[in-house]
């Protein structure tokens, strides 16, 4: 049985592990995640950003925010981070109950005695400014991403608009839909009724934009 597929649920006494209590609370919906999606019921998985940021924010740019909270995450004690073989791995200080038999992890535990302080995601000891940089760098990272995906949304070019009077009622009668300039009632009130439509129309998007200015300026902060 994979240990992905145990159904774990979080309880109110694993909010109050210390672990999550102590974590920024920008980096609980990834501890969240990391219960639940991205390990296994034994609360391990690889270190990949990039496939954390897939099981937990999907079809969003997270990897540079999961640098930044596994780094907070291992500072408040929720999780370690050790290697194996040359892979790096992290595993849950307090990983969800779960029935577990039959459920095999694919990783093997934390060694014992692995340094409470925290890591360069290379392995190496870092100094507090240097985890400061690192999530700088995580951060413009992300930044960079956002503004690339801004960029392209901008590069687009829109679809043309449907022309209005494509959608208006006939010129004319049933006799003459298109009109016609000797005098004919019917085609008259065919024309009053079509021009109304377009004025009505019209006015419909002028008040649908002044609307839209009216939100936004609303929700400026003073």
């Amino acid at each position: 049985m994979s240990t992905r597929s145990v159904q774990r649920r979080i309880s109110a006494a694993d909010l109050d592990f210390v672990g999550y209590l102590r974590a920024p609370h920008e980096a609980k919906p990834t501890a969240i995640g990391l219960w639940t999606k991205a390990t296994d019921v034994a609360g391990r998985c690889l270190l990949v950003p990039e496939l954390i940021a897939a099981a937990i924010y999907p079809g969003e740019a997270a990897t540079g925010l999961v640098v930044r909270h596994v780094l907070m995450l291992e500072e408040s004690g929720f999780l370690v981070r050790y290697d194996h073989e040359g892979d790096e791995l992290v595993a849950l200080l307090h990983p969800l109950r779960a029935d577990k038999r039959g459920a095999v992890s694919d990783y093997p535990p934390p060694p014992r005695g692995i340094p409470r302080n925290p890591v360069a995601m290379e392995g190496e000891r870092v100094s507090a400014r240097e985890r400061a940089e690192a999530r700088v760098r995580a951060e413009q990272a992300e930044r960079e991403g956002e503004w690339a995906a801004w960029r392209e949304r901008g590069e687009r070019s829109a679809p043309p608009r449907r022309p209005l009077l494509l959608d208006a009622p006939p010129i004319g009668c049933t006799d003459h839909p298109n009109g016609r300039r000797a005098d004919c009632g019917p085609c008259g009130t065919a024309r009053r009724q079509h021009d109304r439509w377009v004025a009505q129309q019209r006015y419909t998007e002028q008040l649908t934009r002044w609307e839209e200015e009216s939100d936004a300026d609303d929700a400026k902060p003073w």
